[in-house]
This record gives structure tokens, sequence and C-alpha cells, in this order.
């Protein structure tokens, strides 16, 4: 990855912003920008942040746990420990650097941490201001190296299913099916998986977002399974529905509607098509067929180092695709007592159309 350019382009935003450095806390942001692969146990325990200078060099602060492996991941950087946390690093280190004017990101710092922080660095003459967005913008496009990188997490994905599926049968459990799913990741080399799996059989398929329980897969009835996996840092999203068992009439007309809604979602995407404009071409398919009630979510997100990025594929969000972005279609039905159906492929926008990542093997059983 060019890391050197992604923190030159983010130094020239910073210096139109007039401001001296940028603290960098978001995990995917601070992956992005350096490489450094530690992983943060919640919001309130980093395992580094990134100090970006508006000129120069740039420097990852960490503590002793991760000393080894950011002086491995990002060796180009100066690697500084602050054995008593980072407020008591910053006010030397900013000093040191010159630094009188220091950015942090806004939409993801705790406001907790950001009244210490004021309250520390007030003292030292250092002021705090608060931005957001700017590298998940630059996050937007994936550039030929990333999306190398996602078709290879969406190819594991699918071998993943591929082998896991024929073992699929009623009587067992939910969380049963979601153990052999994200056991087989990691023995086939994913960092893991890059969401809980989602694990639902019968009248509970109608929930989006189920859980796994403990209740077993139902012969004749609708299976969901949303998985997705984390290779190399980028992440793979995917949503099968289907029938163990014996496939009837009202299942099949749902999944063949479901699929149509799909394909059309897929045919509006395009470099410059309104994302809004996208999930309409979806919904009505679902609608004009008289189940626009039950598919009541968006339909995509993007997909990158983060599960669940922008840009929305949702009737609220009217701006423009474009070219590289990468995202899901994954309309779906939900009907409370019968059970849900959903289908989820990513995609490339590319400038006349989209690149399905997905081999879509899986509809050929319907």
């Amino acid at each position: 990855m060019n890391y050197s350019n992604r923190i030159q382009r983010l130094q020239a935003v910073l210096r139109r912003r007039k401001v001296d450095a940028m603290l960098i806390t978001q995990p995917e942001n601070r992956r992005y920008l350096s490489g450094y692969t530690g992983v943060d146990h919640g919001i309130g325990e980093t395992s580094g942040v990134l100090l970006i200078p508006a000129k120069g060099n740039i420097f990852l602060l960490t503590d002793f746990r991760y000393k080894i492996q950011a002086e491995l991941d990002v060796n180009w950087a100066k690697v500084i420990l602050y054995p008593r946390g980072l407020l008591k690093l910053l006010p030397q280190l900013l000093g040191d650097l010159g630094i009188k004017a220091l950015a942090f990101e806004s939409h993801y710092t705790l406001h907790a941490t950001v009244e210490k922080m004021t309250g520390v660095l007030e003292k030292v003459g250092v002021r705090l201001t608060p931005l957001k967005g700017l590298v998940e913008e630059m996050r937007l496009i994936k550039d030929e190296e990333e999306i190398a990188c996602i078709r290879r997490s969406v190819k594991l994905n699918e071998q993943v299913f591929a082998a896991v599926y024929p073992s699929i049968c009623p009587g067992q459990t939910e969380i049963d099916v979601a153990l052999s799913i994200e056991s087989a990741m990691r023995q086939n080399g994913a960092e893991g998986p890059s969401f809980s799996s989602i694990i639902a059989s019968g009248d509970r398929s109608a929930l989006p977002h189920a859980v796994p329980s403990a209740m077993k897969v139902e012969k004749n009835r609708p299976l969901t399974v949303d998985m997705g996996l984390i290779l190399d840092g980028y992440c793979s999203d995917m949503t099968r529905t289907f029938v163990p068992g014996k496939v009837d009439d009202r299942y099949l007309e749902l999944h063949r509607l479901v699929r149509r809604a799909q394909l059309a979602g897929m045919q509006a995407i395009r470099a410059g098509a309104r994302a809004s404009d996208v999930d309409k071409a979806a919904r009505m398919v679902i609608a004009a067929a008289g189940y626009g009630e039950f598919f009541g979510h968006a339909l995509g997100h993007g997909v990158g180092l983060a599960v669940h990025e922008d840009p929305r594929l949702s009737s609220q969000n009217h701006k423009q695709l474009k070219a590289g972005m990468v995202v899901t279609v994954e309309p779906g039905i939900y009907i409370p007592g019968w059970g849900g159906i959903r289908l989820e492929n990513m995609v490339v926008v590319q400038e006349d159309n989209c690149e399905n990542l997905n081999s879509d093997t899986t509809w050929l059983d319907i």
C-alpha cells in the first residue's frame, strides 16, 4: 500500500485547514494511513495513536504491549511509547515539534477524552481543533491494490461458505452453523470475521440482524446466512438465503422477487448515479409486487477496511457514486411469522456499470 501518498494527501488538507498536526485514533483510519494492525478493545482503549504533523514525518504513539508489533508494522515511522499514558506524553512531544493547533477526529473521540485533553493541552498553549471525516473521505474510493485485496476477501468468503454449506442440515443449532463458518474462516487464513455471523432459521429469518441462537435449523424453512471475513485488513460481506429441504412455491416466488430486485439495483449502479436512485431501482421491484412494507432497510453500504462504511445505498443519500467505490447490494423481504429472504453481493462501481465481485453460484440452486 502507498502509505506515503495517503499521508501526503492528508497533510495537504491539514495545511489548508491551518492546523499543525492531527491525532488519528479511529482504528480503520489508523490502518489506512500506516498499515498498523493493532486492535483496539473498545473505543475507550487504544492500541496506538497516529500523530501526523502537517509537514514532515509521522509518529505512532503506543504503549509497551504493542511496541514490537508497531515497529514491525510501521518501520518507516517513529514509534514512541507512553509508559504513563498518552496525556502524559503529548505536552512535551507537541512542544518539541512546535505544534500549537492540534486536530482530532471529533466523530470518533470520546467527549470525556476531549475534555481531559483540553485541560492538559491548554496549559501548554495547544489548541484543539475538531475535524471529522477527512480520512473517511479518502477511503471512499478504493485504488487497484485495495480492490484486489477486497476481491481476495470475497473469494475466500465464498470458499468458506461452499465448504460449510453441504454440512448445514436440520437439527443443527444456529450457533453450530455460526461456529462452523467462523472456524473455517480462521482455518483458511482469515484474520477473523468482519462481523458476528447472522444465522437465522424459520420465523427468525425475518429478523434482519438476528443473533445466532440455540434454535435448531428447521427443515423446509428459510435459512439466512449473512457472513463476512477480514483478509489482509479488508472485509467481505455476503448473504445467502436457502431452504434445507423442500422449497415451496411461496418461497420460490419471494426468492426470485428478491433476486430481481438485486439485479435491478446492480444494473442501476454506475459512476454518476445517485445512491438514492440505486436504492429506488431495487425497492420499486419489491413494492410493485406488493411487498414494499416488508423491505425496511437501505439497499446497501460501503465495504473496505470496515464492513460498514460510506457510501450508503439509501433513499436518504442523494450523493453521486464514483468509480472505485465498493458497495453491497442486499434487498430483502421480512415477513413476521413466515420468515425472510435477503440476498447480498458486493460490487465495484465503474464508469458505465458495476463489477459483481461474487460468483453468484448459489442462485443456480433456485
